[in-house]
């Protein structure tokens, strides 16, 4: 179980969730329990927080995944990238269709992000 990921809903405040397994592209939708505000309340369009929840991705913009979250729930041999050398580009392989963790520029390398994070800039997109 991957907890407390943040799911941003198409023009919807965000919202916390624990999902069941990582979102791969071969799915339809995005299935979680225990969904909550961010304040930690129970959504007013929720019954009841601990109910399993379907989202399609066509309404979720993006996902905050909790780094630490991410490392304990994958399986062994696999990086953070989710490719394990040659295994991930052979066809039928899995390790792929996990959503990336690092963002690649243009090139193909890693892209350079800088080394800090504005928590402060987070803080505020959350908030919108």
């Amino acid at each position: 179980m991957i907890r407390n990921v943040v799911v941003h809903l198409a023009n919807e405040q965000p919202l916390l969730a624990d999902l069941f397994d990582l979102p791969v592209a071969s799915e339809a939708g995005l299935l979680c329990t225990n969904l909550r505000a961010v304040d930690g309340k129970r959504p007013v369009f929720v019954d009841q927080s601990e109910n399993t929840f379907f989202f399609p991705y066509l309404v979720i913009r993006f996902l905050e995944i909790p780094t630490g979250a991410v490392a304990r729930h994958q399986p062994d041999g696999v990086s953070v990238r989710g490719t394990r050398g040659d295994e991930a580009d052979a066809p039928g392989s899995d390790a792929g269709s996990t959503l990336p963790a690092v963002i690649e520029s243009w090139d193909g390398g890693p892209a350079d992000l800088g080394d800090d994070i504005d928590e402060d800039f987070l803080r505020r997109i959350r908030e919108v």
